[in-house]
């Protein structure tokens, strides 16, 4: 008998009972069933993770010692070099520190620190979960740099000194604040942190703070200036007064929040509040290092302010031992300042006279050189940056913004002077209140005829606005910072949609209107102007490079023709001491009037295809009168001087290189009445009597010849002045190669123009 048949047949008893065990373990689990199951599970991976979490926790809490608050902490030299990445520009270096005792720090010093920086202090156990949380979570997204809440985290980040802004960073962070709590006492921690926190200008530590911004010892100081330098923690860089009016006002508030904290908090009595809240104490100028004189101390000031733009801590910057690759070369730096040097008026010394000038590569918007005006050590003010009113170097703006909206070079406008507005309002004037009838836009640039160029804005749909708008997408920044700010700096203060926008009341930085002429040089693919190529670390890693974003700003031809209409500002217009270049260029004079009538600024921006460079003159805050002051006020003068004596050096051995000629872009023009009407032909010439002839015999008089009209004249030539009536006129100017016959580039509907 076959025993694998007899078992299928009979199972046995035990086998039956495993089969009932199986039926009975199908049977669906219910909810409640389910919830209890996960729920004990749930509690024994919590149990599991909280086990391994205080494991960890013990771990890392022996294994993290807090550090020496008095050793030399990251003091690697951060190094600034030339764009070739060789030549040392300069270098930002941490401080020396002068650690003293807490009974050695004055008690308003001391006061006035917790009032700005964490009034629970004395009360709270150091750590705040929530804002490490949220610092954590903010930083591992990549938002802005979330800093510590309080006095004690923001200690034990001073003192863990490092850039990351990950999870295990802010662990660690929060273990060494744990440890710190339990280890030091409060005043151990305000001792610490008062001998190690940044206060800006390369001082670390209150006693380093109290020399570098008030030439005295931290004992010394008192309530106005305790308050302020707890006021200058929020934001070092930024609330330097040495930055100008708006840091002082910002610094001004709040050092009059610190001060109110005090009061509030029964630190600081209320008479001396009141007294001191009225003003900031007085900053005494402080001999600055020689590392910072002459121009080099603007350069650097610049690269610190773009690296803190760029994320890089005050920290990094000072004594991380970073390497920074700017886009300045020390041939266009050296060509600014000796350039400004040879054509500086007799008698006219830097601390009454500025002059800024800025040099921008067309194409890729680096700033090659610049000159920020008086030696750094005597004035931190940058001419370059700082800039003053536009003028008429606004203009070609406003010529690109007409081009682009239907008009062309060879339309006319009126060029009478004075210029009634129709609504009334005070009337425009060109130079001298010269009328010059109507003219072209060519004309009008090359003499800078103001009153035609408000005909033109006027003849534009929502021309002001037009005109901006151009502006900006050519590299002018608007009033207020835009929305992905650009420029340097990022705003044009008094950039407003106004009918006279395009003679430049408006305040422009010398490195952005270089900037703008770039994009025409490049014809009319703008970039935005930058100062730092690279930067790498201490470790070799690069933390930053920079990637050339370009736009198409306005079309090929409409830059070519603005360009053309700059170039015979050089050949036969007001700007003609360019002409000392001895090569193609192209530029623009232009000068501004103040609210009082005086002339504020005297300007010449101009280019060729390999650099442009604005040059601008200002006298005292920037804005004060150069008429009857300067032996000229015009910017054809010493303006175009300058420019042409930096450029010289500038571009010596480079090739020399053609600008294009006119595209002529013909389009839709927005109103009527603008286009270019030849002249009517002569009268003929009346037929002279002929004398009888002596003798008897008749003679035969040859009949006249048939009248014919004559032709129409050449279209205005392009190097010549035109008359006031608007009718061409030659004149003998020079010319350059490569200015001959590009074709007529046609964008819509236009009549032939005249040949």
């Amino acid at each position: 008998m076959v025993q694998g048949k007899r078992k299928s047949a009979a199972p046995s008893a035990r086998s039956k009972s495993r089969s009932k065990g199986r039926t009975k373990d199908r049977t669906p689990l219910t909810w409640k069933q389910r919830l209890k199951k996960y729920t004990v599970w749930g509690l024994v991976a919590c149990v599991v993770m909280a086990l391994l979490g205080a494991a960890g926790f013990f771990v890392a809490y022996r294994s993290i010692d807090i550090p020496d608050p008095n050793a030399e902490f990251l003091t690697e030299t951060t190094q600034v070099l030339y764009a070739d990445g060789k030549g040392q520009l300069g270098q930002f270096a941490v401080q020396k520190r002068d650690s003293i005792e807490y009974d050695e720090m004055p008690q308003y010093m001391k006061d006035a620190v917790v009032a700005a920086e964490n009034q629970s202090f004395w009360t709270d156990n150091g750590i705040d979960p929530k804002g490490i949380l949220r610092a954590a979570f903010s930083n591992a997204q990549g938002n802005s740099t979330q800093g510590a809440s309080t006095i004690t985290q923001q200690y034990v980040k001073i003192l863990y000194l490092t850039q990351e802004r990950t999870w295990k960073r802010k662990v660690k962070e929060a273990i060494l604040s744990l440890k710190v709590r339990n280890q030091l006492s409060k005043q151990d921690v305000l001792e610490g942190y008062l001998n190690t926190i940044y206060f800006g200008r390369g001082a670390y530590g209150i006693q380093a703070a109290a020399q570098a911004w008030f030439a005295k010892d931290a004992a010394d100081l008192n309530l106005k200036q305790s308050a302020a330098l707890a006021a200058i923690l929020n934001n070092p860089n930024r609330l330097d007064p040495d930055n100008g009016e708006e840091a002082t006002q910002e610094l001004l508030g709040r050092y009059q929040y610190v001060l109110d904290s005090m009061e509030k908090m029964g630190t600081a009595p209320a008479g001396e509040v009141s007294q001191a809240r009225e003003s900031l104490p007085k900053f005494p100028q402080i001999k600055q290092s020689e590392q910072y004189g002459g121009q080099r101390g603007h350069a650097l000031t610049m690269v610190r302010k773009e690296l803190l733009r760029l994320g890089f801590s005050e920290q990094e910057i000072n004594g991380g031992g970073l390497q920074v690759t700017t886009t300045f070369t020390k041939k266009a730096m050296s060509a600014a300042a000796e350039g400004v040097a040879e054509q500086r008026p007799e008698g006219f010394g830097p601390q009454q006279l500025h002059v800024g000038v800025a040099s921008v590569e067309p194409g890729t918007g680096a700033v090659r050189g610049f000159y920020g005006g008086q030696d750094y050590l005597q004035s931190q003010i940058n001419w370059a940056v700082s800039g003053g009113q536009a003028g008429s170097t606004f203009k070609p703006f406003a010529l690109a913004a007409a081009i682009e909206s239907g008009f062309e070079l060879t339309d006319t406008f009126d060029g009478n002077s004075p210029y009634e507005l129709p609504g009334g309002g005070r009337p425009f004037e060109n130079q001298g209140d010269r009328s010059y009838g109507r003219v072209n836009l060519i004309k009008a640039t090359q003499d800078s005829i103001n009153t035609a160029y408000i005909d033109m804005t006027l003849a534009m749909p929502d021309g002001p606005t037009q005109i901006i708008e151009t502006a900006n997408t050519m590299g002018i920044p608007p009033e207020q910072p835009a929305a992905k700010p650009y420029g340097i700096p990022t705003s044009s203060p008094g950039l407003q949609a106004n009918t006279g926008v395009s003679l430049g009341s408006q305040t422009v930085s010398p490195i952005n209107m270089a900037n703008g002429y770039a994009t025409i040089a490049n014809r009319g693919v703008a970039a935005d102007p930058y100062i730092i190529e690279k930067v790498v670390d201490r470790e070799g890693v690069v933390r930053y490079t920079h990637k050339v974003a370009t736009h198409e700003a306005i079309r090929e031809g409409v830059a070519d023709d603005v360009g053309w209409a700059l170039q015979q500002v050089v050949r036969a217009g007001s700007g003609t001491a360019a002409l000392g270049l001895d090569r193609p260029a192209a530029g623009k004079t232009g000068t501004a009037t103040n609210g009082l009538g005086e002339v504020s600024s005297a300007w010449f921006v101009g280019y060729t295809p390999q650099l442009a460079t604005a040059v601008m003159y200002v006298r005292g805050k920037g804005n004060e009168q150069l008429k009857d002051w300067l032996p000229s006020y015009f910017g054809g003068d010493y303006p175009a001087e300058t420019w042409t004596a930096v450029m010289l050096r500038a571009l010596e051995g480079e090739e020399v290189e053609d600008l294009p000629p006119a595209a002529y872009v013909e389009g839709d023009a927005p109103s009527d009445g603008h286009e270019y009407v030849p002249p009517p032909p002569p009268p003929p010439k009346k037929p002279q009597k002929t004398k009888e002839p002596k003798s008897d015999k008749p003679t035969e008089v040859p009949p006249p010849p048939p009248t014919t009209e004559l032709p129409p004249p050449p279209p205005p030539t392009t190097d010549a002045p035109t008359q006031p009536t608007g009718q061409p006129t030659q004149t003998n100017s020079p010319v350059f190669p490569g200015q001959g016959g590009k074709p007529r580039v046609r964008h819509g509907r236009r009549r032939p123009a005249p040949r």
